[in-house]
């Protein structure tokens, strides 16, 4: 499977999010299908860090593209997130969940309580302690590093369009249908909303 370079995040945030879906996520030889993400734009997005951190503002402007930005949720959860920057829009994708494929017994020992595979990183906060993540990830450009890719699937393989719902766990701008996830993953955070059905006008 080909690698992510950087320049794939030298696009808007919304696009990068949404073609992540399906990719695998490899870190320190473990390993997993990204099946939920999302999208935040630095400039007009009230529920991005970057509304009201000056140093994340500060971040986005002295940081290239496929920076890894990692924070600490509440005092509790690392959370990661890569730094986007394209031509119009800039911002960052959260890795919300990730489908485990390898490296399964390491992340066992990171979560010893998890029974199910598929819980092992069916989160934000979840995935990171899974796959070992902290601050230390913070500001490297981490496809640059040898513990690191993010590969596309095959060509050959069956590429399925993504849920597309709006963002959870945050308190501003929920409107925003900047959550994508993976239709068939047992690994999501949280299922999506179900669409209405569509209208069928009566029979005349």
């Amino acid at each position: 499977m080909p690698s992510l370079t950087e320049a794939f995040f030298t696009r808007d945030p919304v696009t990068c999010s949404r073609e992540l879906i399906g990719c695998h996520f490899h870190w320190h030889g473990a390993a997993g299908i990204i099946v939920e993400t999302e999208a935040y734009d630095s400039a007009d997005d009230p529920a991005c860090h970057t509304w009201f951190r000056p140093s994340t503002r500060a971040f986005v402007e002295s940081h290239p593209a496929g920076t890894a930005y990692v924070y600490l949720n509440y005092g509790v959860h690392w959370l990661f997130n890569i730094l986007v920057k394209g031509p119009h829009r800039s911002g960052f994708v959260l890795f919300r969940a990730l489908e485990p494929v390898s490296g399964i017994d390491a992340m066992r020992q990171r979560r010893p309580k998890i029974r199910h595979t598929h819980q092992l990183a069916s989160g934000p906060g979840k995935l990171t302690r899974a796959l070992g993540i902290d601050g230390s990830a913070h500001g490297t450009r981490i496809l640059l590093a040898p513990h690191c890719r993010i590969t596309r699937p095959a060509p050959t393989a069956t590429v399925t369009a993504p849920l597309t719902g709006p963002r959870i766990g945050i308190s501003r701008a929920q409107d925003l249908p900047w959550r994508f996830g993976h239709p068939h993953s047992p690994a999501l955070s949280q299922k999506f909303p179900t669409p209405p059905a569509p209208q069928v006008a009566p029979p005349r």
